[in-house]
């Protein structure tokens, strides 16, 4: 999927892929758009960063027979010593809550997809939030890069997610939160 790359993603992605498709920029739009072209009665959405773990498929699989979506538990790879407890609260927080994150590669049944929201940022939490029922949570983890928290600052990544979704729950505007987000840099 190229949503719109300047440089020459999309050039170095086609002989290495079945299927290039190009979209507009924007998360949920891409991945709105890479389900339509999906063949499967699964669909999973996967961050470019992270990786599934051995038999993931065969996971979400038998999860579907019992829940209509869900997600895997997630490792943070780095070396800062606070990405495990990070990983850790983020699990404990979406089995309490039922709302993951696109790192956790939130998976749902083809039949019951209506799309994420387009909106600028918060698409995976405005996602989970709209499903009905609680999501299967894998104890099977996938494994997301640390790059952006330890280049961020863990600390600072943390208290600004954490603002970021206190302000989308009180109804600030996502496009201005994505500007938040972008800012942080």
């Amino acid at each position: 999927m190229d949503g719109g790359s300047a440089d020459a993603t999309a050039e170095l992605a086609a002989p290495r892929c079945d299927r290039l498709l190009t979209t507009s920029t924007g998360r949920a739009v891409q991945m709105n758009t890479g389900a339509r072209s999906a063949k499967g009665d699964a669909l999973l959405f996967l961050h470019a960063d992270t990786r599934l773990p051995v038999e993931a498929d065969r996971a979400v699989l038998a999860a579907l027979e019992r829940y209509t979506w869900g997600r895997f538990d997630v490792r943070i790879d780095g070396s800062h010593p606070l990405l495990p407890l990070v990983a850790a609260a983020m699990n404990v927080r979406s089995r309490l809550t039922g709302i993951a994150t696109g790192d956790q590669a939130i998976f749902v049944r083809r039949e019951i997809f209506c799309g994420f929201p387009e909106i600028a940022l918060m698409e995976d939490i405005a996602f989970c939030a709209g499903m009905d029922g609680r999501p299967a949570c894998l104890r099977e983890k996938v494994c997301t890069s640390g790059r952006r928290w330890e280049r961020d600052g863990v600390l600072r990544t943390i208290f600004l997610m954490w603002r970021l979704r206190l302000l989308f729950a009180l109804g600030v505007a996502p496009q201005r939160l994505a500007r938040r987000y972008a800012e942080r840099r």
